[in-house]
């Protein structure tokens, strides 16, 4: 890998207050390098989640150092740190849209980082592009739903609209939480492809969360597992092996090691079966 572009050096993040702080992420490092596409797995609680919010500078560690875009933020300024919060895209598994904001606003919210304040007010009565909203629907098969409000759509729209408003968005990292856990499994993969070659054209670094392990090993290249919040294993997709697979889930893994192994037959289409 080249030199990394983010990176965690043996950070740890609590959650909560007081007593009821907990460890969500325990003597984390890891390097992401620019423009590299990484998935990370885990059972539910693992810190995954966690994990892609340190990386949005949302989470501050407890403990250890993070880089990014080559500075630590939170050694910098308030004004500082916001920047660098306006130069990554994070997308939560179930995007937080106001329920009366019409699908055109939500799109075109990829694009506040850029906008001044005046314009951010302005596009909410006038939408200042929305061919270009209309263009990033129709990439997730959502172009009919433009000028629909978003209390109207389902849990899988909704998704689909947050990863339309990532391609408005021009954030070197992107950052994106179970984005396809609502959809069908075709549906999932066609809507993580799109978001993929949107972070290739664009040179971004991606790193993404799923619970699909097939839907992981069969786009990424690179895997992370998480467990307990710490790194179980980081490795080639091609190289991962079925026992590391059983040792992360545990007694959560309710299928035999095998049926997580991707189908040997070459007409066979790894993207149709889901495991948790």
């Amino acid at each position: 890998m080249t030199s990394p572009a983010f990176f965690l050096d043996n950070v740890s993040v609590r959650l909560g207050g007081g007593q009821e702080s907990r460890l969500a992420i325990d003597q984390v490092t890891l390097a992401f390098a620019e423009g590299e596409q990484v998935a990370i797995i885990g059972p539910s609680g693992a810190g995954k989640t966690t994990l892609l919010h340190t990386l949005a500078i949302a989470h501050r560690p407890a403990s250890g150092t993070v880089s990014m875009f080559n500075v630590d933020p939170w050694q910098c300024s308030d004004v500082e740190r916001h920047r660098l919060r306006a130069r990554v895209f994070l997308a939560p598994q179930a995007p937080p849209l106001p329920p009366r904001q019409r699908v055109v606003n939500a799109v075109l919210a990829g694009r506040l980082p850029q906008m001044s304040s005046w314009q951010a007010l302005r596009s909410l009565v006038y939408p200042i592009d929305a061919p270009a909203a209309t263009r990033a629907l129709e990439r997730f098969s959502l172009g009919n739903k433009l000028t629909l409000r978003c209390d109207r759509l389902s849990g899988g729209e909704r998704q689909r609209v947050g990863l339309a408003r990532m391609l408005l968005s021009n954030a070197p990292l992107i950052l994106l939480d179970e984005p396809v856990s609502s959809l069908d499994p075709v549906l999932g993969a066609s809507a993580l492809e799109t978001a993929q070659a949107e972070a290739t054209d664009r040179g971004a670094t991606m790193v993404v969360s799923l619970h699909d392990v097939n839907l992981a090993r069969s786009h990424f290249t690179r895997l992370i597992g998480i467990r307990n919040g710490q790194v179980e294993f980081d490795t080639r997709a091609d190289a991962l092996q079925e026992t590391q697979l059983a040792a992360l889930y545990g007694p959560e893994l309710s299928l035999a090691a095998s049926d997580f192994a991707l189908p040997e037959s070459a007409d066979s289409n790894p993207k149709l079966t889901r495991c948790y």
